[in-house]
């Protein structure tokens, strides 16, 4: 079992692949590379038969070179770790902190890849990968990186606690572009297992992931608002845009039921009340008053009778 380590020693769990399932993928790499070598070898061949044997001979190294290392090299960079293979068998290349790799590390394991699996068939890695603690071959022990399995049965998953009802919507402006996916992936797992944690180590580790992220966002943590709470609604607020960008979920799923036994870990601050969706929020009625009691107003005279306290004016019709 390979592990993060986070600033408090505190090991963050990633599941790196065993080699029977490494070994299949580079295989079935390998398989591929090799169609595409003799595909392009047997074109070159054939339009460059005129050249002499010098020209060939370069051609036949720039190919070798172009398509078993440079292509491996460029789906690594351009998939961010994964292959034909280990699509095939649910892995992928990540660094040791968890994050994509890039274009220089992908240069160096496929450098290195030359000679421990090519030109040894495959013996030098072997040895490494059951030599090596965490199953690396000397290429990911240079480039700093690990091959993990994608693919985790869904009972082995940790339960990720949704955000509290009264931060619905609090972070729907928040810039998220800048987190890198290594920093996504420490809050998750600290939020998996933040409960089997000591609470001293618990709230430091919210802590300093709370602050990493306010850094990346260029916003900080609002006052009153306990760290842990703050990541589980940013995180939140990143699924639901997911969503939106996926499936065009609407802005604010409701939080996810917890599972029994699952303690409550965010109490709203004192003073912080949840907020009442729109639907739902009621509005005053004017007391509604029977007939029978309501108050009579007073009657106005009508227009062609004079009230009674004063004579009246004009003629009076004949007797």
């Amino acid at each position: 079992m390979s592990e993060l380590v986070t600033g408090e020693a505190v090991a963050l769990e990633l599941r790196p692949a065993k080699l029977p399932s490494r070994a299949l993928a580079v295989l079935l790499d390998l398989t591929a590379a090799m169609v595409v070598y003799i595909l392009v070898t047997v074109v070159l061949v054939a339009t460059t038969s005129s050249l002499d044997e010098a020209a060939q001979m370069a051609l036949s190294i720039a190919t070798f070179l172009l398509v078993l290392v440079g292509g491996p090299i460029a789906v690594e960079t351009l998939s961010h770790g994964r292959s034909l293979g280990r699509l095939a068998f649910g892995l992928r290349v990540v660094r040791d902190d968890g994050g994509p790799i890039r274009f220089r590390h992908a240069l160096v394991r496929g450098a290195i890849g030359v000679v421990e699996i090519l030109m040894t068939f495959g013996v030098v890695a072997c040895i490494a990968s059951l030599v090596s603690a965490r199953g690396r071959r000397l290429g990911d022990v240079f480039a700093g990186t690990l091959v993990v399995r994608e693919r985790i049965p869904a009972g082995r998953t940790g339960f990720v606690p949704p955000p509290p009802p009264w931060l619905a919507g609090r972070f729907a402006g928040l810039d998220l572009s800048a987190v890198p996916d290594g920093l996504w992936l420490a809050v998750r797992q600290y939020l998996t297992r933040m409960h089997q944690l000591d609470p001293q180590v618990s709230l430091g580790m919210a802590q300093r992931l709370a602050d990493d992220l306010a850094v990346r966002t260029g916003t900080p943590v609002p006052q009153g608002i306990p760290p842990a709470a703050f990541l589980a609604a940013v995180v939140h607020e990143r699924q639901a845009r997911e969503a939106r960008r996926a499936f065009g979920a609407p802005s604010f799923s409701p939080p996810v039921a917890q599972p029994p036994g699952t303690p409550a870990a965010y109490p709203p601050p004192a003073g912080v009340r949840p907020p009442q969706p729109a639907s739902q929020a009621r509005v005053p009625l004017a007391p509604s008053v029977s007939p029978a009691h309501a108050p009579l107003a007073p009657s106005a005279p009508a227009p062609d009778q004079p009230p009674a306290d004063r004579p009246a004016t004009g003629f009076a019709p004949p007797a």
